[in-house]
């Protein structure tokens, strides 16, 4: 590249631009939706208490996002070839480039969905807080609903109680009425005064005291059990309707601000968005299989070639074709078929010595043989004893 043209210089310069400046987005991007997912929960248009925590490892992942997706892009941008050296784009070109096509897209997407929520944060915040109150109301309708039942059993068997005693309150009240008429000679055809019907009227009052009296003592334990069961389920309802700014503060995550984002943004707006994205991360493949062949390419081609040739590699394009009828290409490595060489021709070298040495000591024992034959027959004779002894 240093001994390429300024323009070669410039136009690398630029497509590794355009990669740091998308690691950079995706660093963003990845950083603004970890602290989305994780930050703590509350109305959409309230300020919330920023989570130093949370922004802290928002950075970090960020940080981590960015570099990842940084080095996807230089891994898919550095693979895809210069094409023909034509500005044109070939059938055959793009579909070799399709799987960094799809790579570069699936980038692109998870880039963006980010972005455009912070694009309209004001708006789905508004839209959000709506959705909040809405879940609220909801839920409470059905907290409600669902102690209104366990209240209205309470409710009547309390309701009971208080009826009994009621008509009996009013059987006391009718009894002292009809007493005290009766002293007062507001009864017609009777005595007035403390006579036996005034007694026997005074009787009955004390009789419905009484009764009142056990009707009290008898059933104060339960009514005052269903008070306090009623005060208890209360507290419960109350406890559980303090959840619903919980519940509703649920709401608050990325899929929901997406999902409003879609809402709000409508489908032209998004489709813009994303594709001004696509754009930035796809231009830099379309750019390097529209390239013209440059001094660069040259100078590159040269280098490989001459790797090749110090390493000992020779290719033969276009050798021979296979069954399916594709060319193939024939490649030797000329320092690895130099070596198996020499380790054969070693190793028949090594095999020729030992049959050599195994040549030369058979004669040497052939000589001592011939020389004394009567030690090599006792030594054998001593052998066979052994064998015949173990």
């Amino acid at each position: 590249m240093e001994r390429s043209t300024y323009s070669d210089q410039v136009k690398y310069m630029c497509l590794g631009g355009i990669i740091v400046a998308t690691g950079l987005m995706a660093a963003l991007a990845g950083g603004y939706a970890f602290y989305t997912i994780f930050e703590p929960r509350g109305s959409a248009i309230e300020a919330n208490t920023l989570s130093w925590s949370t922004s802290l490892l928002s950075v970090v992942f960020g940080a981590f996002w960015g570099l990842m997706i940084f080095n996807l892009d230089r891994f898919i941008v550095s693979s895809t070839g210069v094409g023909d050296g034509t500005e044109a784009i070939t059938w055959g070109e793009l579909k070799g480039a399709i799987p960094r096509l799809l790579m570069g897209t699936i980038i692109a997407l998870t880039i963006s969905k980010p972005v455009e929520i912070r694009m309209f944060k004001s708006e789905i915040d508004a839209a959000l807080h709506e959705e909040q109150l809405k879940t609220r109301k909801e839920y409470e309708k059905r907290t409600r609903a669902n102690y209104e039942e366990r209240f209205a059993f309470i409710d009547a068997e309390l309701a009971k109680f208080e009826e009994n005693r009621k008509d009996l309150v009013e059987r006391i009240k009718k009894a002292e009425q009809d007493y005290t008429d009766q002293l007062n000679g507001k009864v017609r055809g009777t005595i007035p005064g403390n006579g036996p019907l005034a007694k026997a009227l005074k009787d009955n009052v004390d009789r419905l005291n009484a009764e009142l009296n056990i009707f009290d003592s008898s059933n104060k334990e339960r009514i005052q059990e269903l008070a306090g069961n009623k005060k208890k389920l209360m507290l419960e309802m109350d406890q559980e309707l303090a959840k619903n700014r919980q519940v509703a503060s649920g709401l608050d995550g990325l899929l929901e601000r997406i999902k409003l984002a879609h809402e709000i943004a409508g489908v032209w707006i998004s489709l813009f968005i994303t594709l001004l994205f696509l754009a930035i991360e796809l231009t830099p493949i379309f750019f390097k299989l529209m390239l013209i062949k440059s001094p660069y390419d040259f100078l590159k081609h040269n280098v490989e070639e001459l790797i090749k040739a110090e390493q000992g590699i020779y290719i033969q394009y276009n050798y021979h074709k296979d069954k399916n009828g594709q060319e193939r290409d024939l490649i030797k490595h000329l320092k690895s078929e130099k070596l198996l060489v020499e380790k054969k021709a070693l190793l028949k070298t090594q095999e020729e010595l030992t049959e050599y040495a195994i040549s030369k000591y058979k004669q040497e024992m052939m000589k001592k043989i011939d020389t004394n034959p009567e030690a090599f027959i006792k030594t054998q004779d001593l052998q066979n004893e052994n064998i015949n002894a173990s």
